[in-house]
């Protein structure tokens, strides 16, 4: 079977899941075509990353008068067609100002795409979010082109459902694609109930054979912590760093690893200096796979303190390397953890119970962080091995496309 991938952004190194479970299809036996609007606009690091982007058509890439072209073409061949999907396009961007012009590019980014689809004999087109990547597979299936699918994160779709028309999208695609049980409520919220047999979790996974063998933990002094994310609003590094601090004045001698970048960097980087705390933080920016996984394995704990969060893929990554997970109640993230079994859970917001956990499991002793870490890598391996997540998507694509949309 032939499958359009469509994405905004690709690759990009925070979208390795997409590759991983791209990969994983692929050796399934499906035909993996990838398809994203854009590439990463910054220099790729990962050699998988520049695999990818070579294996990537980029759809603003082929210029303006491409896809003016193809949107005429679908205007003259199919104009009872054409009109249908512009009528689609204005529906969908008509509650933001602005939103009905940018859909008129997504209309003309679909027309190529349906285009595109057809000279390929893609069989269906997948997208990931369900931002702007499902409003052209969208459109592109009202314009002749292959059923749709797409796959949901959130927070950013949960945040604004309505702005991005999420309950328009649900109701035309041939299914739709939670990473966590959350994330499949959020979604049934936006949809009629009969629609929901077609929403169904399918997690972001991880491939096993690279967490063969757990890294040792390193000594016990100082209490290395790492935190990997975006550096922005939901993910509250900042709350982390007021945590860090009163847990210094406890007497918690401990360093912390920043990976990651952002808007918020000139921010965090002054309440690091604002709290003394520059010998103790050190931000390295974005790293390749194998960087990510040797900051984890140079922690005793990986500490995410978001405020709003899909089911972080860098929370399964700690556990299947035998790290405990200090991280809050949100989203997914406790489907995953257990507390006091795989780490600790805490309030969202609440710098007091981040810095409480903190302390404990700076006392927490050799053998129990090794106990954790063993619970939590045995949960991680099983529920998010890249390769079952495959086979259950392998399987809704397989299935008969729905005769109407809506």
């Amino acid at each position: 079977m032939k499958i359009g991938y469509v994405v905004n952004t690709y690759p990009s190194p925070s979208h390795s899941f997409i590759r991983r479970e791209i990969r994983a299809l692929e050796r399934r036996g499906l035909s993996i075509t990838r398809l994203a609007m854009r590439p990463h606009p910054g220099a790729l690091g990962d050699p998988a990353d520049i695999e990818e982007d070579a294996a990537t058509e980029h759809v603003l890439a082929q210029g303006a008068l491409a896809l003016l072209a193809a949107l005429l073409g679908a205007a003259l061949g199919a104009p009872s067609r054409f009109v249908s999907a512009l009528g689609l396009a204005m529906r969908a961007g008509r509650a933001v100002p602005g939103g009905r012009l940018r859909h008129l590019v997504y209309l003309a980014e679909g027309a190529w795409l349906a285009r595109r689809a057809r000279a390929l004999g893609l069989a269906r087109l997948h997208a990931h979010f369900g931002t702007n990547s499902a409003a052209v597979a969208m459109l592109a299936h009202a314009l002749g082109g292959p059923p749709y699918s797409f796959t949901v994160h959130g927070p950013e779709e949960f945040d604004r459902p309505e702005a991005i028309a999420l309950g328009l999208k649900l109701a035309r695609a041939d299914f739709a694609v939670a990473i966590s049980s959350f994330g499949r409520s959020q979604l049934s919220r936006w949809v009629a109930p009969r629609h929901w047999k077609r929403l169904h979790v399918v997690h972001c996974g991880i491939e096993p054979g690279h967490y063969a063998e757990p890294a040792p933990l390193p000594p016990p002094q100082p209490l290395r912590l790492v935190n990997i994310g975006r550096f922005a609003e939901q993910k509250g590094q900042l709350l982390l760093i007021e945590a860090l601090a009163e847990a210094v004045r406890r007497g918690v001698d401990l360093q912390l690893t920043l990976l990651g970048d952002g808007p918020l960097r000139p921010q965090i980087e002054a309440a690091i200096a604002a709290s003394g705390l520059e010998s103790r933080v050190t931000l390295a920016g974005w790293l390749d796979e194998a960087g990510v996984r040797g900051a984890i394995d140079d922690s005793h704990a990986l500490v995410l303190p978001s405020f709003a969060e899909g089911l972080p893929m860098v929370v399964m990554e700690a556990m299947a390397a035998a790290r405990p997970v200090i991280a809050t109640w949100v989203a997914g993230i406790p489907e995953l953890m257990r507390h006091g079994r795989t780490g600790w859970l805490v309030p969202a917001g609440d710098a007091e119970a981040l810095c409480d956990a903190i302390c404990e499991l700076s006392v927490a002793g050799p053998e129990k962080l090794a106990r954790m870490g063993r619970s939590g890598r045995a949960r991680a391996l099983t529920r998010h091995d890249i390769d079952a997540s495959a086979e259950k998507l392998a399987a809704l694509f397989a299935q008969r496309p729905r005769a109407q949309p809506g």
